[in-house]
């Protein structure tokens, strides 16, 4: 049952995060990657994944639907690497910001959006920047807002064991 919920609640804040209206790729994406597999487990990439599809199924799925999708498997499995610390998961976060980026654009040069060459390998990543720079702010805000949760979470659990 706790499962359910929790796969719930991540349905939930993706799909906010995603729907709503946002400049582009400022979501919370990333963040929620990182996030629910580092606190909650290996088992919970599944519902996000899920939560991905079901928001894709509204927006409309893409060409490169697939490193979109690897590279958010890849960001859940690096959080058990980056979960020991406020300082570590803010690394592993922007690390999951950077293969999201690496990732989602070599898949659009794949596709043959700028030609099979270096310069169009090059071309791909120069002109995805802007969207990168939107990635890495909203992943710093959707961490930092997980972080305060996670926080109140832990006060509280710490203030409810004492007491009894």
């Amino acid at each position: 049952m706790q499962y359910l919920k929790i796969s719930a609640g991540i349905l939930l804040a993706i799909s906010v995060s995603r729907l709503i209206p946002h400049p582009p790729n400022f979501t919370s994406l990333i963040a929620i990657s990182f996030y629910i597999p580092a606190i909650f487990g290996y088992r919970f990439i599944a519902p996000v994944i899920f939560a991905f599809g079901i928001t894709d199924l509204i927006l409309g799925f893409h060409n490169v639907i697939l490193f979109t999708w690897g590279s958010i498997i890849l960001v859940g499995i690096i959080s058990k690497y980056f979960s020991t610390t406020l300082t570590s998961r803010f690394l592993g976060v922007l690390t999951g910001a950077l293969i999201f980026f690496v990732t989602t654009n070599f898949g659009v040069w794949l596709i043959g959006s700028y030609g099979y060459t270096f310069s169009g390998l090059l071309t791909c990543y120069v002109l995805a920047i802007p969207f990168f720079t939107n990635t890495v702010i909203s992943t710093i805000f959707y961490a930092i807002i997980i972080e305060i949760i996670l926080s109140i979470f832990q006060r509280s659990f710490m203030k409810n064991t004492i007491l009894k």
